[in-house]
């Protein structure tokens, strides 16, 4: 159950969904080098956490809290070459 904002450095307790964005993963494990596990996880980044960050999950180390990359920075990274 989520009781808190996925990001370790925020505390703001989950009360109403419409205040924050839910993230869903499948987490995939083998059970003893057999059987293939799935699972889905769900986080909840709270509503300021959300508007500058976002989640990935890397099955090696699990859910990350990472930052957005702004527009600007997107936008001038494709601007092409003036020759």
């Amino acid at each position: 159950m989520i009781t808190q904002c996925a990001n370790p450095a925020c505390a703001v307790p989950l009360r109403y969904l419409r205040g924050g964005r839910i993230f869903q993963f499948e987490v995939r494990s083998r059970r003893q080098g057999r059987k293939l596990s799935r699972q889905v996880a769900h986080f909840w980044l709270c509503g300021r956490c959300s508007s500058m960050m976002t989640l990935a999950f890397d099955p090696a180390t699990g859910v990350q809290v990472v930052p957005m990359i702004p527009l600007s920075m997107i936008e001038a990274a494709h601007v092409p070459a003036t020759t």
